[in-house]
């Protein structure tokens, strides 16, 4: 590596790439965020949907390229997640060949037990460093610490850090750059001479293919984990590679080793050695504040009743305390809209575009901005916390019943803020039919962007019924509208079509913790960086491309037809002269009254307003007029875009003041213009209810069912596309049905 840096390391003619790898609960990211601060972008690995976090920092003109790899308990490959981590280290997953050096983030006060990937990854013959992470807690608890005599046993810098408080951070890229400059090596496992008679087995089987590892490394993966990728590199048919391997795990258990638990044992006793002396209890800690809550949060019946109480609480202020910053944020889009069209007004067509396409469209999806940031917020408290490990233990018990485990409450409750990251969630879940029943029904979590459709309807016609408290019981109802179908669901296919057994559950309730501010605030920044930019995007292109079918065709003879009409209706009560002066006058009366009827015409005949009276009949059980199944199907690529159509919809030759940019109102004052409802409101809360539970449990999300596919399989993914839609269909019209005829609100 000499020929990379300076002589005095403050020059590169390349940058270096640091693999960051730890057990979960170490503070492996909230340390990968102080390294590299806003210098950060995510991504996916390549072929696969794990997201992948880099990002970069410089220490003394050295440029450090760090990659957040997976937590992993281990490097012995159960879970998807595992085998990506594993990847990366070999260079096998978007590192161009191996990383230059490895940062292992332990939990200082459990080095014996974090130091397991560390041990199992030092055959990789790459650089590596210690991060002895949340040092404050283990002084805290007693524990001393000689550092200098662990990094003579371990052969490499073992720097104490504390990531949520910027602690030992200059220190750790310092030592980083210093252990490709001296090739500081982890002391390798010392293995009893069973382990090593196995290994020379499994050596000489080792396929030339696999160029750039080392052989070490392949040979223990294929010894100690029968599913990683390393037993496809040996050599020779599948029958004579389980040959190699069932001789080598006789010569482990000849040695008094069983040989699927043979190298954690092993490796825990190397570490205990290696710790000797360098970390004593010298004084009782504090009593852990986890006992004293956990009587309560995990207790079985008190605990459930906490988490409900803590989950309406969520639900209740991401309501109550947006209200503020929405009402600012339509008053900015109604004032722009008024700028945009007074600028426009000598060409008509840019104007409707502009004004009532663009800034309408957009302005109504960022308008629940504030929603999606307060949830963000108030699940990263409860998750940095701790509490929602409690929760996942608590919903154990529950899951078990439909066939799944408590470990599939994370990515569920992922799904409540995307499905996207609760679908890659998935991949720390180790049983295989149990992972796909979890990423199947993961898009029926209400995600966040369901809200803006919940929060218009509710607002619009909940709220004013029946106050804020009920508002808010509905909102929270909404959210557990998806659980209540989707645990059934995951039982049908557990038992009925995977026709698997209720999987173990075994989760590490990690220690109660302040949150830092920072971390919690720059998650919060990048969740709304990501709708703004990503959904925000996807929403721009389709808002212009709705207003565009509901513009056009706009031939001539529509308007000539509907004026000649209009003369004619308004000449009974008006002399003709009257009535053309009046409609010369653009301010008057008469003349917006023209305006708009012929604005409506041109809606309906549309391009868009044709298909949804196509469609319509479909969706009439569910009270639906054809401007809302418009919405629906232009809501097929992603949900938000619901709001954003109707803006248009709505706002298309309406009056350009401030009361026409409240979308409520708009539908508050919508009526059935023909046919037995005639003159009745198209929105009761009927209707209202009824599309909420369609937006609830259809999967209308092109990037979902992408995940999906890319995670399972295309059958899998159109699937849960088509049930899901059809489940949302029987939803809506039920609950339309049942609230008009036999609950009348």
């Amino acid at each position: 590596m000499s020929d990379s840096l300076g002589a005095e390391g403050k020059s590169a003619t390349r940058p270096l790439h640091v693999a960051i790898i730890g057990q979960p609960n170490t503070g492996k990211t909230s340390l990968f965020n102080r390294l590299t601060g806003l210098r950060q972008r995510v991504g996916n690995y390549p072929g696969v949907t794990v997201e992948r976090k880099e990002g970069r920092t410089f220490f003394e003109g050295v440029e450090l390229i760090c990659h957040d790899l997976p937590g992993t308990y281990s490097l012995n490959a159960f879970s998807p997640d595992e085998q990506i981590a594993v990847n990366a280290l070999c260079g096998r997953s978007g590192i161009e060949l191996r990383p230059d050096v490895i940062v292992c983030v332990t939990d200082a006060s459990q080095l014996n037990r974090s130091l397991l990937p560390a041990f199992q990854a030092a055959a990789l013959g790459i650089p590596f460093v210690i991060a002895a992470n949340f040092i404050d807690e283990a002084q805290n608890k007693g524990l001393h610490f000689d550092f200098a005599k662990l990094e003579e046993r371990l052969g490499v810098s073992v720097i104490p850090t504390v990531g949520n408080k910027n602690r030992g951070v200059l220190e750790l890229k310092a030592a980083v750059v210093q252990a490709v400059q001296t090739r500081r090596l982890l002391s390798p496992p010392v293995w009893p001479e069973s382990v090593h008679e196995a290994l020379d087995l499994i050596h000489p089987q080792i396929s030339p293919e696999a160029q750039g590892i080392p052989a070490e490394f392949i040979a223990q993966r294929a010894l100690f984990d029968t599913s990683a990728q390393a037993i496809r590199q040996l050599r020779g048919s599948e029958e004579e590679r389980r040959e190699v391997l069932r001789q080598a795990h006789l010569k482990v258990q000849a040695g008094g080793h069983y040989p699927a638990t043979a190298e954690p044992v092993l490796l825990f006793a190397h570490a205990r050695d290696r710790l000797a002396d360098c970390v004593e209890q010298r004084q009782a800690g504090a009593p852990p504040l986890a006992r004293h809550l956990d009587v309560v949060l995990a207790h079985p019946f008190g605990g459930l009743a906490v988490f409900v109480l803590i989950m309406f609480g969520v639900f209740q202020a991401v309501y109550s305390w947006s209200g503020p910053l929405m009402d600012a944020i339509e008053s900015g889009t109604g004032w722009t809209q008024d700028k945009a069209s007074a600028l426009l007004s000598g060409t008509p067509m840019l104007q409707s575009l502009v004004a009532d396409g663009m800034i309408a469209g957009i302005g109504s999806v960022v308008v629940f901005l504030p929603q999606i940031l307060i949830l963000t917020l108030l699940i990263a408290l409860l998750e940095d916390t701790g509490y929602l490990a409690r929760a996942a233990f608590l919903a154990d018990r529950l899951f078990s019943s439909f066939g799944l485990s408590g470990k599939s409450f994370v990515p569920l409750m992922s799904s409540y803020a995307c499905a996207i990251p609760g679908i890659m969630a998935t991949r720390t879940i180790e049983d295989p039919r149990t992972r796909l029943t979890t990423l199947f029904i993961a898009p029926l979590m209400s995600c966040s962007a369901r809200l803006p459709v919940y929060v218009v309807m509710i607002g619009a016609f909940i709220e004013p019924h029946y106050g804020s408290t009920v508002a808010a019981l509905t909102l929270f109802a909404m959210h557990l509208l998806g659980p209540f179908i989707a645990l059934p669901l995951a039982w049908v296919l557990q038992k009925l079509v995977l026709k698997a057994p209720s999987p173990p559950f075994l989760l590490e309730l990690p220690p109660y913790r302040m949150p830092s501010v920072r971390d919690v605030v720059w998650r919060v920044g990048q969740r709304g960086k990501r709708f703004l930019t990503d959904a925000g995007t996807v929403i721009f292109c389709i808002t212009v491309l709705v207003w565009a079918l509901l513009y056009f065709p706009r031939p001539e003879s529509v308007s000539e037809q509907i004026r000649a009409q209009f003369i004619v209706s308004q000449s009974a009560e008006l002399r003709p002269e009257i009535i053309l002066k009046e409609l010369q006058n653009p301010d008057s009366q008469l003349s917006g009254e023209l305006k708009n009827t012929i604005a409506s015409a041109y809606l309906e005949q549309s391009f868009l307003g044709r298909a949804g009276k196509a469609v319509q009949p479909i969706f009439a059980p569910a009270g639906f007029d054809w401007k809302i199944t418009v919405g629906v199907l232009a809501s097929f690529p992603a949900r938000e875009v619901i709001i954003s159509t109707l803006g248009v919809i709505y706002n298309l030759g309406g009056d350009q003041n401030e009361e026409s940019t409240d979308l409520r109102s708009k539908l508050k004052n919508e009526v059935w213009p023909s046919g037995p409802r005639a003159g009745q409101p198209v929105f009761t809360v009927a209707t209202a209810a009824a599309i909420m539970v369609f937006f609830a449990l259809c999967m209308q999300c092109g990037a979902t069912v992408a995940i999906m596919k890319a995670e399972a399989n295309w059958k899998w993914a159109m699937s849960a596309f088509v049930l899901m839609t059809a489940m949302a269909w029987v939803g809506a019209v039920l609950t339309y049905q049942v609230l008009t005829h036999w609950i009348p609100l």
